[in-house]
């Protein structure tokens, strides 16, 4: 999770991320910093890929430490996982994202308003860094890129139930 300053106030973003193709798969916005904002998040990547095995991994923040969120987990067959405290390293993937969010669009824009900062970060997210932004660690192409040059190579078919495992992170 991390928060957008707007003139407004503060508006909290929610992600999750695909470890397999780096796509964020998840999103929530809210007001506050709540277990529904994360809940939201989960839910919308469930939805996007509706996955046959998932393991949630998160920081320990008193969102993925809720009842609530672990209710939503056992739920939905999720299993989470958490690391440990203080670790800078266990969520360096959502950690990652979070950080070129920041420097890539929140810190040089301003918004006067929540609305202006939604569209905003829904629009670098959809228009550039699941279509566009190149990452190392799936060969410097795009999440779309990437999950379509498998799917067209036949190396995979993207139906994440057929995969044993599918790792989702989110970070705070």
């Amino acid at each position: 999770m991390t928060y957008i300053p707007t003139w407004a106030g503060f508006l909290y973003l929610a992600v999750v991320i695909d470890v397999f193709s780096r796509k964020v798969v998840g999103w929530s916005f809210g007001e506050t910093m709540t277990a529904s904002l994360v809940i939201n998040a989960l839910n919308m990547a469930l939805i996007t890929r509706k996955p046959g095995k998932v393991i949630h991994h998160s920081d320990q923040g008193s969102q993925y430490t809720s009842v609530e969120f672990g209710k939503r987990c056992r739920e939905m067959g999720v299993r989470s996982s958490m690391g440990s405290v203080g670790d800078a390293y266990d969520n360096a993937m959502a950690e990652s994202f979070f950080a070129s969010l920041e420097c890539e669009l929140i810190d040089r824009r301003s918004w006067k308003n929540k609305t202006e900062a939604r569209l905003a970060i829904f629009t670098w997210i959809e228009s550039w860094y699941n279509p566009t932004r190149r990452h190392s660690g799936v060969g410097y192409l795009s999440p779309n890129n990437f999950e379509r040059k498998l799917k067209k190579q036949n190396q995979i078919t993207i139906n994440y139930n057929s995969f044993t495992q599918v790792e989702i992170l989110s970070a705070q």
